[in-house]
């Protein structure tokens, strides 16, 4: 599991769920708690939520590869779409949902948001490349925080006037048709739409309480009597709506709850929730994380090992006993787990990057060639990586290439939109490499970019053509 640090990525995502309402000004009071800092990169997770989220996406008609969908360090429940064809997902949203089936309902109902062009606007749709405007404003709102007022409000004003624009609180015109949409698809894939009338009935309960007490998905998500009943209707009218989900997407859906409770909690809370004497593997699994973040290494790694014993081929078992060992000063030990993982997943760009770190971390020269070949195959999956471009320069200059170490550092820096690094970083990767390769026009190109977006990053208007989140382990 991988959380944004560098300065720029650790603000990213600390109010996400605020930078796309807060606009709108009944939803101001949704700004995320504090301790609620980062984005989350997880390969599991992001696996089972494409698993929910694909067939559903291809019965609105839209590619699957086209949508995508971060994950927000948050323990309130919230959902929304923002920047095009991205859906912002709140931890707690998994981990306070009962079911599978009403996390698809909540999916297959921002995914009616995205087919019915809700956030269009004419020649100025919405798109991933818009995400970072968004960012400009979290950032904002982050810094005044943090105690930088004047820095927050520069970033707040150069930001809001294109975020007023793009940005909108949805009407219940809008969220009537979503539901109405979100049935169809579930209908469409053969599954129950019943969770996502579940989820909507406990946040009707909530309708009532003060904007304080309320979870953000219901400000944002207004909800009418009318609007259930017809959503009841919908749901009832359909053939498959007493199907339940079914076993493996409920065992599923309890590890990545676990895992989640295990990295997020402290480990009390982890260690109460799911005690030894819970022998499941969702406990076991918790319980892994929670002794590995308490220092208590023998017990982790037993834990994750009678794990691996049972499910030799689950790759994530694998990636997490790796973790263990490499953040536990054990590279060299956990760099097998990491080839493993990548062996059982090989399509995973998180599990390539994470090994390729994992190799450079050993410091042995001979398996720089090993870490090279990893690090790029990542790349060749999530060109955006900015972990993977990171340790990539590192092998680089472990080798003594100062120029394509330059411009992994460039790759790197323009993942996160640092334009100023990338713009420096690609200039020196210029004077390093051989003028008129592939690589030295990669260079000259991120130069031209960086220095055309320089201006608008300034005041806080930036257009960039990707975002990636990246950095170290979630404590």
């Amino acid at each position: 599991m991988i959380l944004s640090r560098t300065p720029f990525q650790g603000r990213i995502l600390t109010s996400l769920a605020v930078a796309a309402t807060a606009i709108a000004a009944a939803m101001l009071a949704a700004i995320a708690p504090a301790h609620a800092g980062s984005g989350i990169r997880d390969a599991e997770m992001e696996r089972i939520l494409r698993a929910y989220g694909e067939p559903i996406w291809r019965a609105a008609g839209l590619d699957p590869q086209a949508i995508h969908v971060y994950i927000i360090n948050d323990p309130s429940i919230n959902a929304f779409v923002a920047g095009g064809q991205n859906i912002f997902m709140n931890t707690g949203t998994i981990m306070e949902l009962d079911t599978p089936g009403e996390l698809k309902g909540i999916i297959a109902h921002e995914t009616g948001h995205i087919a019915g062009g809700h956030l269009a606007r004419g020649p100025e749709a919405m798109s991933k490349a818009e995400v970072p405007m968004i960012i400009s404003m979290i950032a904002g709102v982050a810094a005044i925080a943090a105690g930088a007022p004047d820095i927050g409000m520069a970033m707040m004003v150069g930001a809001q006037g294109v975020a007023q624009r793009e940005l909108l609180a949805f009407s219940r015109q809008q969220e009537a048709s979503a539901d109405q949409a979100g049935v169809k698809y579930l209908t469409a894939t053969g599954q129950s739409a019943r969770g996502m009338l579940e989820v909507f009935n406990k946040f009707a309960d909530q309708e009532a309480l003060t904007g304080v007490r309320q979870d953000p998905f219901v400000r944002s998500h207004p909800l009418s009597r009318d609007r259930m009943a017809a959503l009841e209707r919908l749901v009832m009218a359909s053939p498959y709506r007493d199907k339940p989900d079914s076993k493996a997407e409920l065992e599923a859906y309890a590890m990545m709850r676990a895992k989640l409770r295990g990295f997020i909690d402290s480990p009390e809370v982890t260690l109460r929730l799911y005690p030894e004497s819970d022998k499941s593997q969702p406990a076991r699994y918790a319980r892994a994380v929670a002794y590995f973040k308490g220092a208590d290494l023998e017990t982790a790694l037993a834990q994750i090992n009678s794990l691996i014993a049972e499910r030799p081929n689950y790759p994530f078992f694998w990636e997490l006993k790796g973790q263990i060992l490499v953040e536990s000063a054990k590279p060299a030990e956990g760099v097998p787990a990491y080839r493993k993982a990548v062996e059982l997943a090989p399509d995973e760009p998180l599990l390539q990057a994470s090994l390729g770190a994992a190799l450079v971390a050993t410091e042995d020269p001979k398996l720089l060639a090993e870490a090279k070949t990893h690090l790029k195959a990542a790349l060749n999956l999530e060109p955006d990586n900015a972990m993977a471009w990171y340790y990539l320069a590192s092998v680089y200059d472990s080798q003594g290439n100062e120029g394509m170490a330059a411009l992994a550092t460039a790759e790197r820096d323009f993942a996160v939109q640092d334009m100023g690094g990338a713009m420096r970083f690609a200039k020196r990767a210029q004077r390093g490499l051989r003028q008129g390769t592939q690589d030295w026009q990669r260079a000259t190109d991120i130069v031209a970019v960086s220095q055309a977006q320089m201006p608008a990053q300034r005041s806080g208007r930036h257009l960039a053509p990707h975002i990636t989140f990246s950095g170290s382990r979630l404590n």
